[in-house]
């Protein structure tokens, strides 16, 4: 435990009373001192020796998550992260060798050095362990081989920063017949350091031929690291050339790249399209670039298509021309200064709809079968666009902006500039869809224009910093939707979403929101709820700390001054440390959250008026931990019994003003604002249970959620029992607001589905005794309020599951009515997904399901349909289901993910689904990228329930099986973690539980 005390002089009368805002890391940490450790993927700072979820029920629906891509640089010298496997100085001190010493050791140096050369160059051999075996191979372990056996001229993963993209001309004729492309590109380059090789990406391409100022050239290529090289005799001076490469390749038939899709539209004809998906390392697999953000770029784009289709890309359309065998080209304007994971094109057959908003169209595009479901998503983007005008001081740039639903997608939706792809689910919004159905579509809309500046206007330099990117975008997503929609309760999804990044960064095997990252798959696994939430959140936390807007006026002066730029964490600190008038160091409280893993637990001790108060870096499991002495600097925040739900009883940073009081009670991090965990000692717990047991109104909703949310984190590592969490359960009795409600039953799910999973049905069920009358007084007819329709989802969900009152009869009364209706008869949107899992149950309930499944249009419907299928007990249907998602004909291998969560959730099925993904391993991992969200989800659905040493086992094995396929993963230590965990849990709780019962 780090005890603070404070070297101010105010303090010094009373050193009981703390201020946790002024203590900040001794040592300020440069970037160029973070050294990567490539087996750990763990971030090695020198001097501070190594700095070091369970699934949500909308986990990977919730609307950040689903943001996917959109649901990691190093400063410019362009060092590789890869190449600097450089050496952590011993710590222990070594006494100073003499001179004489020193002397002898560098003569001995010398001798062998002599020796070795003399070896190397006359024998011309390298020594093996076998002897002299080849020739000399030293240049072979400098440069890799070529795919021709020559030497490829270049040793890093990052491309060297001598050459730089001006501008790219790019033609594409994709063949939907026979699913290939030609293309062209022609690469105007600037030299900047004269040099002999010029190296790019290019992956998957057959290329044809290449000339370079007008002359063929000869290429290499080192597949690997998807790299081609031209190397030239003499060097290129500084300067401009240009570069041609013609070539041909295959259409994608995974979801990034230049990829196919296809659907079967309501007359049962099959319709093939193709789209493009780039971010974060794909724009290589449609044209050779520099396939790095940092390397901005202008482009112009030709397509060349059939006339039965539209070609659509960032840029307005400029003309089209009619060319022979009734093909037609459609070249686009100049783009912006951008990077190539924005770049984006689709040739499709789409219906649109249209409006203006300043000087830029709007447009939503769609199948034709689905034009009813578009005019939402046009109004709502119309406002949001409107909004962030306003609100960043700096219009959109371009003079169109497409939003287009792709049937075929992974991520949630992509923010190309100008081109944003969706998903069907979070861009169209069906007649009959509820506002909690909107506020998904919303979520992500939101989101993704967000994205036009933080991302697209202002890029960061390298994946490192993907943060800067992601967190901005999700954070101006719940801001700017309160702001716009405030019937969204989008307030009470941003609680939850905290309370998400907390529990995943309570792991050994989180990272820092910045991490080293040099490799593809560590690139794919930046992708996750450290980037998205948890940078959110800490953006919450400062702006809740600023004071008179000085947020939002860094943000615009960040955006003025790196406009179509690249920039790192500190760039946007300093920007809004010039526009703060606090005496605080934005960029020195900030790199305590950006640098270390983790988050702070603060511990609240009161000895009659002091209040001390400790900070330590809070552990789920603390046994395993590398020994860190992080601090962070902590804007506290703390209301207490004299006044303590409005926002003006807030108090921030200092309790001194306080000991002359005594209190009965204080509740700190007002709101739960702040990203940290609070822990009071017995009688600060006891004096908060009692009051809310007096009134729930004590504290304002949201503090009851977090007092919910950080006891059961407490409890899971071993800092409190879980008698204290039972005890603080009674007062839930007289509960009626949605944020603390639905938190503990999430909770209590979790410990609901690893009790399931033992067999303890009889305890799992008594646990919802709490909610019993709540469950009993829930409407089952048409709502309007999205707070009541979450809280109604939740409970009947729960009490359906545990087969509560009359609960299954309810809900299957509703389905046969909607049933034979033809669906004119509604079920309420929030409560389809828990009607539909009780029709699951039945032989022809299921039978009805899979044929609304293959026949529906309405994507919300068609998703809760496919989640009620994948919940049958039936262990047939089970394993059908896996396989039909996998091969992607009957249900699309987009939801196998989604299948896999809901298969794992239930106990007929989630043996089945770990031994699924063993046996198709490699196909699973062609279809999805190692590292990327969706292996973590499957992952973590498939391992999070185990709570056995035999699984434990089996798990660790079949991961240290995978070898390079796999075994390196972030989210392998956090799926063994996740087990360690349960485990421990049960054999701390289980009798505890047994008895209370």
């Amino acid at each position: 435990d780090e005890e603070f005390t404070n070297s101010n002089s105010m303090f010094e009368e009373e050193p009981d009373v703390v201020d946790l805002a002024k203590e900040s890391p001794s040592y300020p940490i440069d970037s160029d001192d973070v050294v990567y450790e490539p087996r750990s993927s763990r971030l090695l700072v020198r001097g501070l020796g190594e700095n070091d979820l369970d699934e949500d029920e909308e986990d990977y629906e919730s609307s950040a998550r689903l943001l996917g891509m959109s649901f990691m640089n190093r400063s410019s010298n362009q060092r590789s992260a890869a190449s600097s496997y450089t050496r952590q100085q011993h710590s222990g001190s070594c006494s100073q060798p003499s001179t004489k010493t020193m002397v002898a050791g560098v003569v001995v140096l010398v001798l062998v050095a002599s020796m070795l050369m003399v070896f190397y160059f006359l024998l011309g051999c390298t020594f093996t362990t076998a002897g002299c075996q080849k020739p000399n191979s030293t240049m072979h372990s400098l440069y890799p081989i070529s795919t021709n056996g020559e030497l490829f001229p270049w040793a890093e993963l990052r491309l060297p920063p001598s050459v730089h993209p001006v501008h790219y001309n790019i033609s594409i004729h994709p063949n939907l017949t026979l699913m290939t492309f030609q293309g062209s590109v022609s690469i105007l380059v600037q030299v900047l350091h004269e040099t002999k090789n010029i190296v790019l990406h290019s992956s998957g391409m057959n290329i044809i031929k290449a000339t370079f100022e007008g002359k063929e050239v000869h290429f290499l290529e080192y597949k690997p690291w998807q790299q081609i090289a031209f190397k030239f005799p003499e060097d290129l001076k500084k300067g401009q050339y240009v570069l041609n490469i013609n070539y041909t390749a295959n259409l994608s038939s995974s979801f990034d790249g230049f990829y196919n899709s296809s659907y079967v539209d309501t007359n049962g004809i099959k319709r093939v399209l193709a789209a493009t998906q780039f971010e974060p390392l794909a724009a290589r697999k449609a044209f050779p670039c520099f396939d790095e953000p940092a390397f901005k770029s202008t482009f112009t784009i030709k397509m060349t298509r059939e006339s039965k289709y539209i070609s659509l890309s960032n840029m307005p359309k400029v003309k089209t021309t009619d060319l022979k065998n009734g093909l037609q080209e459609d070249e686009f304007e100049k783009s912006v200064k951008m990077s190539t994971y924005l770049v984006a094109f689709i040739v499709a057959d789409f219906i649109s709809v249209s409006n203006n908003v300043s000087k830029t169209t709007v447009s939503v595009y769609a199948v034709p079968d689905k034009k009813e479901q578009v005019q939402y998503a046009l109004d709502t983007a119309c406002k949001l666009l409107e909004f962030y005008n306003t609100f960043f001081e700096n219009d959109y740039p371009l003079s169109k902006l497409d939003l287009v639903a792709i049937p075929d997608f992974l991520a949630g939706a992509m923010e190309n500039w100008g081109l944003i792809t969706f998903r069907e689910t979070t861009l169209l919004v069906g007649s009959n869809s509820s506002s909690i159905d909107k506020q998904l579509v919303t979520s992500v809309i939101a989101h993704e224009l967000a994205h036009q500046w933080f991302g697209n206007l202002v890029t960061m330099r390298w994946w490192n910093d993907l943060w800067l990117n992601e967190g901005f975008a999700t954070y101006m997503q719940y801001m700017s939707i309160e702001t716009v929609f405030p019937g969204l309760d989008i307030d009470t999804e941003f609680l939850n979403v905290r309370f998400k990044a907390l529990a995943k960064d309570a792991l050994n095997s989180s990272h820092p929101v910045s991490t080293v990252v040099s490799t593809p798959e560590q690139v794919e696994e930046m992708f996750d709820s450290v980037s998205y939430e948890k940078g959110a959140s800490i953006l919450l936390m400062l702006n809740a700390t600023l004071t008179d807007g000085e947020f939002r006026k860094g943000v615009i002066e960040y955006l003025k001054k790196y406009n179509l730029s690249n920039t790192e964490s500190e760039d946007l600190w300093n920007s809004l440390s010039q526009v703060s008038k606090q005496n605080l160091s934005v960029s020195e409280m900030m790199n305590t959250w950006t640098v270390h893993k983790g988050f702070p637990l603060v511990t609240v001790k009161r000895n009659g008026t002091q209040v001390t108060l400790t900070q330590e870096h809070f552990l789920l499991n603390a046994e395993n931990s590398t020994d860190d002495s992080s601090l962070w600097h902590i804007p506290l925040t703390y209301v207490t019994d004299k006044c303590s739900v409005l926002s003006s009883c807030k108090q921030v940073f200092h309790l001194k003003d306080k000991t002359g009081e005594y209190l009965k009670w204080l509740k700190f991090n007002f709101r739960s604002d702040g990203f940290y965990i609070v822990h009071y000692d017995e009688e600060g717990w006891k004096d908060l249970i009692g009051a809310l047991k007096e009134d729930v109104n004590v504290l304002t909703c949201k503090d009851r959620a977090a007092l919910i949310n950080n006891i059961f984190a407490l409890s899971r590592s071993g800092k409190v029992s879980f008698r204290l969490v039972l005890n603080l359960m009674d007062y839930m009795r007289n509960e009626t607001e949605t944020a603390p409600l639905t938190e503990a039953l999430f909770q209590l799910g979790q410990i609901y589905r690893l009790l399931d999973k033992r067999s303890e049905l009889n305890l799992a069920s008594r646990m919802t005794d709490h909610f019993g009358s709540l469950m009993e007084n829930q409407s089952w007819n048409l709502e309007t309020s999205v707070s009541k329709m979450t809280l109604r989802s939740a409970l009947l969900e729960m009490a359906c599951s545990l087969n509560i009152r009359n609960c299954a009869t309810q809900a299957k009364h509703l389905f046969d009515q909607w049933f034979t209706s033809n669906k004119t008869s509604q079920i309420p949107s929030d409560l389809m997904r828990t009607v539909f899992k009780v029709a699951a149950q039945t032989d022809e309930g299921w039978g009805k399901l899979l044929d609304v499944y293959k026949h529906s249009i309405n994507d919300p419907e068609k998703r809760k349909t496919l989640e009620a299928l994948a919940s049958t007990q039936d262990v047939r249907k089970i394993i059908w289901i896996l396989q039909k998602s996998l091969d992607g004909s009957e249900i699309q291998t987009q939801e196998f993910p989604l299948v896999m969560k809901t298969i794992c959730k239930n106990f007929a099925g989630y043996l089945y689904a770990w031994d699924f993904v063993k046996e198709n391993w490699d196909k699973i991992t062609q279809k999805f990228p190692v590292g990327s969200f969706a292996i973590q989800s499957i992952i973590m659905s498939a391992t999070s329930q185990f709570s056995t040493k035999t699984h434990l086992v089996e798990a660790q094995n079949f991961f240290t099986s995978l070898g390079t396929k796999g075994s390196q993963m972030r989210i392998v230590q956090e799926a063994i973690e996740t087990i360690k965990l349960n485990m421990r849990w049960m054999e701390n709780n289980l009798n505890t539980l047994q008895s209370w019962l």
